[in-house]
């Protein structure tokens, strides 16, 4: 009897912690990319009120962040951008044109999906960024990191 309780108690510690973790890397994989990403007359999608999300184009200050800043060709901005990205755990590409790009970052453990993408202002020599999760409310903040992270990695040559 003693040994049967063992057994229960060895399964419920470590069975279903593992069963809520196949189930939420499952809900997470199933995410699909919001529509309304990418750029629209000059503009990445707004925020929405949830504060998983940073945005240059921000309307809330507590979303905002400042556009990464360049000089020389987009080409070489761009060039140098991806070259950050691509050096960031977690980063895939997922849309590559003339004066935007489109990531997802997937976390490791679970695999919740953030979308982050850039829009190149080639005019102003500015790359305005936004950054989201697409499932739930907090990102205990992700989102404000991994962008710091980027613009920091950016301005350092």
């Amino acid at each position: 009897m003693l040994k049967r309780m063992w057994v229960i108690l060895i399964i419920l510690v470590i069975g279903l912690p593992l069963l809520a973790t196949a189930g939420l890397r499952s809900w997470a994989r199933g995410a699909k990319r919001p529509a309304n990403l990418g750029v629209t007359n000059g503009q990445l999608a707004p925020c929405p009120d949830s504060p998983n999300c940073v945005a240059t184009q921000s309307a809330k200050a507590s979303q905002k962040m400042p556009p990464l800043t360049y000089a020389g060709s987009l080409s070489e901005a761009k060039a140098r951008l991806i070259q950050v990205v691509q050096a960031m755990p977690g980063a895939s590409l997922l849309t590559n044109e003339d004066n935007y790009l489109a990531y997802v970052f997937r976390s490791r453990l679970i695999g919740f999906p953030d979308d982050v993408e850039f829009y190149f202002d080639d005019a102003a020599k500015l790359i305005h960024f936004r950054s989201a999760s697409r499932l739930g409310r907090g990102d205990m903040g992700v989102n404000r990191a991994r962008m710091e992270a980027i613009s920091k990695a950016f301005a350092t040559p």
